[in-house]
């Protein structure tokens, strides 16, 4: 059975670097990418690339992955404290499968408790992330990428392509 992996991307303002590397890194290690929205339909990126997302995150069914990942960008910020999203992410840690977040978004991940307790990174340039993700339990660690059991955070673009590759290899 092929592996599938669910990316998911703010319906404006996701990281084009980060979709790139994150869905190179996948499919290099035969994942068929589908995208996830707030809503489907047509995604716009920060640097203008468009993507199309196949499904809303009220429909998400996380039996149908093997891992999901959640993109940052300035759009991400909308899914911090976003009520679908954080149930995605519970699911997908409740089935014991890798759970990814770039950028901003390992926010997400913190907002919805996951990070609790489990070493992380994130985008930090203005340093109110870190202390964000350490109110809710988190140990902020300053690396590009953080692996601590089955979930994997990545702190931007520059990382990308490291946090793919290391995504797609997670067991």
């Amino acid at each position: 059975m092929a592996k599938r992996a669910l990316i998911i991307i703010a319906q404006n303002g996701y990281q084009d670097l980060e979709l790139k590397g994150t869905r190179d890194g996948l499919m290099a290690a035969g994942f068929t990418i589908v995208l996830a929205s707030k809503e489907a339909g047509v995604c716009t990126g920060k640097l203008g690339g468009t993507e199309e997302s196949a499904v809303a995150l009220r429909d998400v069914n996380t039996a149908d992955y093997d891992r999901v990942a959640f993109i940052g960008g300035p759009g991400a910020r909308e899914l911090t404290d976003d009520s679908e999203a954080h149930r995605v992410a519970h699911a997908v840690v409740e089935a014991g499968k890798p759970l990814g977040a770039i950028c901003i978004a390992p926010t997400i991940l913190a907002s919805a408790g996951i990070l609790n307790g489990k070493k992380a990174t994130v985008w930090n340039e203005d340093s109110y992330q870190s202390g964000y993700l350490e109110s809710l339990g988190a140990f902020y660690v300053d690396q590009p990428v953080v692996i601590d059991g089955i979930i994997i955070t990545a702190d931007g673009p520059d990382s990308a392509e490291e946090f793919g590759t290391s995504f797609a290899t997670m067991s």
